[in-house]
């Protein structure tokens, strides 16, 4: 009966170290830039849609997360705008923006956007400003090792790791009337994670994806919405 406490205590302890180091988040530092080249405002019934390179598969394809992340914050929260999911544009304007038509870098966007009946199906839905993404979030180092055991007495890890992440993103701001860049918005983050080991390991985690994406879609608020 003792060993049966005694362990239901063991696991409940680990348990809750694992849960509290859920909470737990590594150091990041970020930066965000902007660049205008034109002047922007908002009416009502004016909508925004946040786009990523559509070759996907691709190296250099900017993750479909954080497009996600990026148009559901700009959506919420205090000066939020109206945005059309990129699911929901795509499916408005097929077949222009399907992965096998769609422009693969901001380019090919003038002329697109220039067409008559894609010209039109943009006023129907409202469009105002279409914010092309582009970036990764990428490891650029990790040192450390970490080793665990399991015997008839129990189980552990031993051991410490360290990693770091680098957030870099641009987002190129195009007014959808006029098929002109408005200007452009960047976000970069850097973080270290850790995660101790002695017994249950303790990640301790750098949200660098998470702060870029947040800067660059309160930035990005701002940017549309300012009548500059």
């Amino acid at each position: 009966m003792k060993t049966t406490r005694s362990t239901a205590h063991v696991f409940l302890s680990a348990s809750i170290i694992a849960l509290t180091a859920l909470a737990v988040s590594g150091c990041v530092t970020s930066t965000v830039e902007q660049v205008r080249e034109s002047a922007t405002g908002m009416s009502a019934g004016d909508s925004v849609v946040v786009l990523g390179r559509r070759n996907r598969p691709s190296q250099t394809q900017t993750e479909l997360d954080f497009i996600d992340c990026v148009s559901n914050n700009m959506a919420d929260g205090s000066n939020s705008v109206a945005v059309i999911t990129e699911q929901d544009f795509m499916d408005a304007m097929f077949p222009w923006f399907e992965p096998r038509t769609a422009p693969l870098n901001t380019n090919e966007l003038p002329g697109l956007l220039q067409q008559p009946v894609l010209a039109e199906r943009l006023r129907e839905i409202g469009l105002k400003y279409l914010v092309w993404v582009e970036g990764s979030t990428k490891r650029t180092s990790q040192t450390g090792s970490m080793s665990c055991t399991a015997t008839p007495g129990g189980a552990g890890c031993f051991g410490f790791l360290t990693w770091d992440n680098d957030s870099s993103y641009e987002a190129s701001i195009w007014n959808a009337h006029t098929a002109k860049t408005a200007g452009k918005v960047s976000s970069d983050a850097a973080g270290t994670s850790y995660i101790p080991a002695i017994v249950v390991p303790i990640p301790i985690i750098a949200r660098v994806q998470t702060s870029a994406c947040s800067k660059l879609a309160d930035q990005l608020k701002i940017f549309v919405q300012d009548e500059v």
